[in-house]
C-alpha cells in the first residue's frame, strides 16, 4: 500500500497540490479582525497581504488538535501508513501537537504506523521536502526509504530571504523597533536565514539589487550542485520580483528546476507582504 503524506500549510504549497499528490492538508489558522481562517483551504494570501497594507496585524494559530484526532483516527481504522512532515517546532507549536495526538490514537490503535518529523524548516524549505516526498510515495518507495530521504533534506535545507519591511518583523518581535525605524530609513534590507529551525538574521544590506545580488553570493557559497537541484522560490504577493529573482539564478546555475509558490498566509502574516525567499540543499 503507497504510504500517505501528510503536510501541514506552513509548507506553502498550493491547494491544488494536496489534490493532485493525494497529500493531507493540516492547515494552520488566521485569523483577521475577528475572523478565523483555515490557512489554504478558505483563505487566500492576497487577503492577508491587504489586510497588512491596511495597518491590520493578522493573527496566527498552530493547526488544532480536533483535525489531528479525526486524520490520524480515520487512518488508523484503515491502517494506512503516513508520514506526517511537520513545520518546525521551533517556529508553532503544531508538531508538538501532533506528537501528543499521536500518542493518544496510539493507545488505542496500537499498530498505528505513523511517523511525524519536525523538520526544522519552513515556507518552500519545507514544501520542496513534502513534493519530493510525494513523488517518492507515488513511486511506491518504502517508507523507511522515504523518511532517511526527508531527514537528509531536512538537515541540508537553505533558507534565504529578505523582507521588504524591517517594520513589520519589528511588530513580530523580530527585530527591534530602533532596527526597524532606522532600516526604514536607509533603505536598509535584511538577510535572513532559517538555523535549527529558528530565525536567523544573518547580515543587513542597503538597496533592493545588492540585497539580491548578495542573496546570489550566498547561494554560491552555500549550495551543493545547485544545477543538479529543484530550487524553491516563495514571495508575498511580489511577483514581478520573483521573476527577476528567478532569471538571475538561472542566468548563474542553470538548476534542474526552478518551483516557485505564493507564501501562504500563516507563514505571510508573519513576514508582511513583498518577502522574497530562496531554498536549496547545501553540502
Amino acid at each position: 500500500m503507497q504510504v500517505k503524506i501528510l503536510a501541514d500549510s506552513a509548507c506553502d504549497l498550493p491547494k491544488s497540490f494536496y489534490e493532485e499528490h493525494n497529500v493531507t492538508l493540516i492547515p494552520l489558522k488566521v485569523f483577521i479582525e475577528g475572523n478565523e481562517y483555515e490557512d489554504v483551504k478558505n483563505i487566500n494570501p492576497k487577503t492577508v497581504y491587504d489586510a497588512i497594507r491596511r495597518g491590520i496585524v493578522p493573527k496566527t494559530s498552530q493547526a488544532s488538535p480536533l483535525t489531528f484526532e479525526e486524520i490520524f483516527t480515520s487512518m488508523a481504522e484503515n491502517n494506512e501508513d503516513g508520514i506526517y512532515i511537520a513545520f518546525s517546532s521551533e517556529l508553532s507549536g503544531t508538531y508538538s501537537t501532533a506528537v501528543m495526538i499521536f500518542d493518544q490514537v496510539k493507545e488505542k490503535y496500537p499498530n498505528f504506523n505513523l511517523t511525524i518529523i519536525d523538520t526544522k524548516c519552513a515556507s518552500l524549505g519545507q514544501g520542496l521536502i513534502v513534493k519530493e516526498a510525494a513523488r517518492l510515495a507515488a513511486l511506491n518507495v518504502s517508507k523507511d526509504e522515504i523518511v532517511k530521504d526527508i531527514k537528509f533534506r531536512c538537515e541540508h535545507m537553505e533558507h534565504l530571504f529578505t523582507v521588504e519591511d524591517l517594520d513589520y518583523l519589528a511588530k513580530g518581535g523580530r527585530v527591534s523597533k530602533a532596527s526597524a525605524f532606522l532600516g526604514g530609513l536607509l533603505n536598509i534590507k535584511p538577510v535572513l536565514n532559517v538555523e535549527d529551525g529558528k530565525l536567523v538574521p544573518i547580515e543587513k544590506i542597503r538597496g533592493k539589487k545588492k540585497v539580491f545580488r548578495r542573496l546570489i553570493e550566498l547561494m554560491k557559497e552555500r549550495g551543493s550542485s545547485l544545477g543538479k537541484q529543484v530550487i524553491g522560490i516563495s514571495h508575498a504577493d511580489n511577483e514581478e520580483t520573483v521573476l527577476e529573482v528567478k532569471a538571475m539564478i538561472e542566468e548563474e546555475f542553470h538548476p534542474q528546476e526552478i518551483y516557485i509558490s505564493s507564501i501562504g498566509s500563516a507563514i505571510g502574516a508573519h513576514t508582511g507582504a513583498g518577502t522574497i525567499a530562496i531554498f536549496f540543499l547545501n553540502e
